[in-house]
């Protein structure tokens, strides 16, 4: 069984992990920040190639309203965002809630949180299963789970959490824990019979859903969670005030009704950006404190 000590570990690994240089893929390219050049990243959630999908036109349209040449590098996993952003190698990072508040924590709030989606005031995470025998968390006592990665706040925290609250304790009551390291991966975990249930981000749930990459009636939602803070946009706070507001009004503008930044804003799975700021977070920092992931 993956136990959670496990996470307070990965919390002591961190840097030596990082010194060894195995998290950020592009590590030496992004050592020293590059004049006229916004480097960005995004926690890899999903698939790299569907991340570099996604925020095609979203980097070709902030390069337009910042001036800026954007460049998004792919990184190995969620330390490795975190890392990048607070040591200057990042200049904006797509956060989940979680991995905000640990860049928040570490560079005891030199970061800030721009712009979050609509959605992400009031997101959900999902209890998947292709088992008739779930129907409810207590039911999945002496089952397999699979999380998402350790450090995924609708994949891992979050649905942890709820799962506590409905007295069920992953540790100790279930046959194994898993960590697929992705949504989509924890999907595919489940459709393949590789464990009996998964926990994810509903956005992702439904966007696979609705490409028709999984069959509802085979794989279904058993548990929504109920609603909490998540995603977000987040800069150094040492950026320049002006490109702050820039890349800040750039998001805000986005316009449903006009066709190129709907074809932003159905990539992104929003409606449209709003602005947020740490305090949004404090919940998702309780969580995490009481998980004994943050000190």
């Amino acid at each position: 069984m993956t136990s959670f000590s496990a996470l307070r570990a990965l919390k002591s690994t961190f840097g030596a992990a990082l010194a060894a240089g195995l998290l950020l893929t592009s590590t030496q390219a992004l050592a020293h920040a590059t004049p006229g050049v916004l480097r960005v990243s995004a926690i890899p959630d999903e698939a790299p190639t569907e991340l570099q999908r996604k925020f095609k036109p979203l980097g070709q349209y902030l390069a337009k309203a910042t001036g800026l040449k954007v460049e998004f590098t792919p990184v190995t996993d969620y330390a490795a965002s975190v890392e990048g952003l607070v040591t200057n190698k990042l200049d904006m990072v797509w956060f989940g809630g979680f991995t905000f508040v640990q860049a928040n924590v570490r560079s005891k709030g030199k970061v800030v949180p721009l712009v979050q989606r609509d959605i992400d005031e009031k997101f959900q995470s999902v209890f998947i299963t292709s088992s008739p025998d779930i129907k409810t968390l207590a039911d999945l006592k002496g089952k397999t789970l699979s999380f998402g990665s350790e450090s995924s706040t609708s994949g891992h925290l979050m649905p942890r959490s709820y799962m506590l609250a409905a007295k069920v304790n992953a540790d100790t009551d279930l046959a194994r824990v898993a960590y697929s390291g992705a949504h989509d991966a924890t999907v595919a975990a489940v459709a393949g019979g590789k464990v009996d249930a998964g926990a994810l981000n509903i956005s992702v749930w439904q966007k696979l859903v609705d490409a028709k990459k999984v069959d509802p009636a085979a794989v279904r939602v058993f548990h929504t969670t109920p609603t909490y803070f998540d995603y977000n946009w987040t800069v150094r706070s040492d950026m320049s005030p002006a490109l702050k507001k820039k890349i800040a009004a750039a998001f805000l503008a986005l316009d449903l009704n006009k066709p190129a930044d709907k074809e932003i804003l159905d990539l992104q799975k929003a409606a449209k950006f709003i602005p947020t700021k740490a305090d949004n977070y404090k919940s998702i920092e309780g969580a995490a404190r009481a998980a004994g992931l943050l000190k």
